[in-house]
C-alpha cells in the first residue's frame, strides 16, 4: 500500500504529538492507532504499526529519564525483569482468551483512576511514605501490570504511575519516571510478538518513530520541568477519553 506526502506527514505529527502525551500520562495510541485506520492501515496492521512506533517513545522517554537520574536503575533491574515476565505470560494468554471481555470492566476503571488523580489530595510533587516495600512491589505487583499491558494494554502507563505513587509513596514526577520504563518493558514483548506474527507497516511505522523521538522528548523535559502541575490534568483528560473511546465502541459494537 502507497501512502501519500501529506498522509505519512500528517502521521509525523501525530505521534509528535502522541508521544508528548504518552510519556506525561500514557494513552497515546487513542491518537495513533485512530489516525493509522484512517490512512487506510488495516486495524490489526495499526495496531502491530502503533506498537512499534510507540515502543520506540518509551525509549526514548526512559532513556532521557536515566541520564537525568530520575530513574535508578541499579534499583529497578529485578523490577524491569519481573514486568517482562509478566507481560510475556499476558501475550501468551492473549492467544488462548478474547480479551475483548476486559473492555465491559475498563472504563469503570479509568474513571475511577481519573477521579483518584483529580480529587486524592496527596497526588503532588512530594514523596510520600511507602505503604509496601519495593520487592514486594518487584514480586506482586510488576508481573501483574507487565501482564495486563501484554494481555490488553489501555491506560498501562497510567495504572504504573499510580502503582507506583499509591504504593511505594514515590511523587507524580518519580513515579512517571519509573513508570515509562516499566512501560517500555513491558511493550517489548508485544512488540517481538508483533514483528514475528503481525503486519506492520515498516515505512509509516519509522516516519512516526521520527515523530515520537520528538514528542516523547519533550514530554520527558515537560515532566521534570513542571510535574504535578502538568501531569494531573493530563492524566485526568486522557484517563476519561480513553473511557469515552471504551463506551462508544461497546455501544456500536
Amino acid at each position: 500500500m502507497e501512502f501519500s506526502a501529506d498522509t505519512i506527514t500528517l502521521l509525523f505529527f501525530v505521534a509528535l504529538i502522541a508521544g508528548w502525551v504518552d510519556v506525561i500520562a500514557g494513552g497515546g495510541g487513542l491518537l495513533t492507532i485512530p489516525a493509522l485506520i484512517m490512512a487506510g492501515v488495516p486495524p490489526a496492521a495499526a495496531v502491530a504499526t502503533n506498537k512499534l512506533q510507540g515502543s520506540a517513545g518509551t525509549l526514548i522517554a526512559s532513556i532521557y529519564f536515566l541520564r537525568t537520574g530520575a530513574i535508578e536503575f541499579k534499583k529497578i533491574k529485578l523490577l524491569l525483569l519481573m514486568t517482562f515476565i509478566g507481560s510475556v505470560f499476558g501475550s501468551v494468554l492473549l492467544l488462548q482468551i478474547d480479551a475483548e471481555l476486559l473492555t465491559i470492566f475498563l472504563p469503570i476503571l479509568l474513571i475511577s483512576m481519573g477521579l483518584y488523580f483529580l480529587f486524592a489530595p496527596n497526588i503532588d510533587d512530594r514523596d510520600r511514605k511507602q505503604k509496601i516495600s519495593l520487592i514486594a512491589f518487584t514480586i506482586i505487583i510488576a508481573p501483574l501490570l507487565g501482564f495486563y499491558d501484554g494481555f490488553f494494554g489501555p491506560g498501562t502507563g497510567s495504572f504504573m504511575a499510580l502503582a507506583f505513587v499509591s504504593l511505594c509513596g514515590y511523587n507524580l514526577s518519580r513515579a512517571t519516571a519509573n513508570a515509562k520504563i516499566l512501560n517500555f518493558t513491558s511493550n517489548i514483548s508485544s512488540l517481538l510478538y508483533f514483528i514475528i506474527y503481525g503486519d506492520i507497516y515498516w515505512l509509516i511505522g519509522f516516519v512516526m518513530i521520527g515523530g515520537q523521538a520528538i514528542g516523547a522528548t519533550i514530554g520527558a523535559k515537560t515532566v521534570l520541568k513542571k510535574g504535578a502541575a502538568i501531569i494531573k490534568p493530563v492524566v485526568i483528560i486522557v484517563c476519561f477519553l480513553m473511557s469515552i473511546n471504551l463506551l462508544l465502541k461497546q455501544i456500536t459494537s
